[in-house]
C-alpha cells in the first residue's frame, strides 16, 4: 500500500513567521527611549550559495556505477507512488475489457454490412 504524504499547511507557516517577527520587533519596540512604536521590518536572510561541484574525472563513474545510482533513484520513486487497491485494479480491468468487446462488435458489424454492400455494388 502506498503512503500518503501530508501537505504542509501554508497558513502555519506564515503565522509561524509572523510569530517570530513580531517577537523581534517587540525586542526592537521595548528599547525605544520615547515609547512609540517603531514598524516591525522584516529581516531577510541572504541566500546561502551552493558550492559548486567538482566535476568527476571521466573513469570513474563507469557504466556499472551509473546503473546502481539509477535503479536507487528508482526505488526511491517506487515508494512515492500510491499503488491502487484489489478492488479498483479488477473494476478498471472490467471495464476494459467491455469496452474492447462492444468495440469489437461494432467493429465486426460494419465490416460485414460493407463487405455484403461490396458484393451488391460489385456482381
Amino acid at each position: 500500500m502506498g503512503r500518503i504524504l501530508k501537505k504542509k499547511d501554508p497558513e502555519k507557516k506564515r503565522a509561524q513567521r509572523l510569530e517570530k517577527v513580531g517577537d523581534a520587533s517587540s525586542a526592537t519596540q521595548a528599547g525605544t527611549e520615547d515609547g512609540q512604536a517603531k514598524p516591525a521590518v522584516a529581516i531577510k536572510k541572504a541566500p546561502v550559495i551552493a558550492k559548486p561541484k567538482t566535476p568527476v574525472p571521466v573513469g570513474e563513474k563507469n557504466l556499472l556505477d551509473k546503473s546502481i545510482q539509477f535503479l536507487r533513484e528508482v526505488k526511491i520513486e517506487l515508494k512515492k507512488v500510491t499503488w491502487p487497491s484489489r478492488k479498483q485494479t479488477m473494476g478498471s480491468t472490467l471495464v476494459v475489457i467491455i469496452l474492447v468487446m462492444i468495440i469489437s462488435l461494432f467493429l465486426g458489424v460494419v465490416d460485414f454490412s460493407l463487405s455484403k454492400l461490396i458484393q451488391v455494388v460489385l456482381p
